[in-house]
């Protein structure tokens, strides 16, 4: 999944990785809201808000939502950043070190999210909208900008174009694209769907704990990563 880049990826690698990542966005989507009101998976809503507040000169609530928009594009700047660095050192991990950091981040925010509520919510959410830029700008990059997994308005735009497409007469390759793509985006709405539904089940319960489950499925899909690629290396040296 996080090993495997360019031509080397296959639809299996991009079907395990975006249901892996569609399910921790959804999670965090859901459990941010919860704990501070605000969307922390995309910055769509924050800009409008941002806006609204300039227009208002409400400045400080306005510098607030800048900055909710700031932490998702620095997430999305640190990880492409420390791609192209790890890339020309050692591709095997590339795309590991981003997820560690994203791991880190979640932990953080599950560990003391009780304290943050009540004392400082606001960097909660800028916590999680850099999680969430580092995520989705990984996965961008690791797919050939093919999966997105932190919102969904792309994904219905896309899904719609495809579907579409398909009650005109195509290519038999052309419709196996459509075809494919329209599996892949299905993939992503669903697991975002069933990570937000185990967000909300949770969060009653545990609270902003519920951010150690995306940490532990992050972590075992990196886990499963490397177990399989030292399987294959095993087998052709062996």
């Amino acid at each position: 999944m996080f090993t495997h880049h360019g031509k080397s990826r296959t639809l299996s690698h991009n079907l395990k990785i975006a249901s892996l990542l569609s399910f921790v966005a959804g999670v965090v989507n859901v459990a941010g809201f919860l704990a501070v009101q605000k969307l922390t998976t995309n910055v769509t809503g924050h800009f409008a808000f941002f806006v609204d507040e300039v227009f208002k000169l409400h400045f400080g609530a306005s510098m607030a939502y800048f900055l909710y928009i700031f932490f998702f594009f620095l997430g999305s700047f640190t990880s492409s950043f420390l791609i192209e660095i790890i890339s020309r050192k050692n591709m095997r991990y590339v795309f590991v070190i981003p997820t560690i950091i994203e791991c880190i981040i979640l932990f953080l925010v599950a560990l003391f999210g009780k304290t943050l509520i009540t004392e400082n919510p606001n960097l909660i959410a800028c916590s999680l909208l850099f999680a969430m830029g580092l995520q989705n700008s990984l996965v961008t990059r690791i797919s050939g900008a093919l999966i997105r997994t932190t919102h969904l308005t792309g994904l219905f735009t896309d899904l719609g174009i495809e579907l579409s497409q398909l009650f005109f007469r195509k290519t038999e390759e052309q419709r196996r694209k459509l075809i494919t793509n329209t599996q892949l985006r299905l993939r992503i709405i669903c697991f975002f769907f069933i990570g937000g539904v185990i967000g909300g089940l949770t969060y009653p319960s545990l609270g902003l704990h519920n951010l150690f489950i995306p940490t532990i499925i992050l972590i075992l899909g990196l886990f499963y990563d490397t177990l399989k690629f030292k399987i294959i290396h095993w087998k052709r040296n062996h």
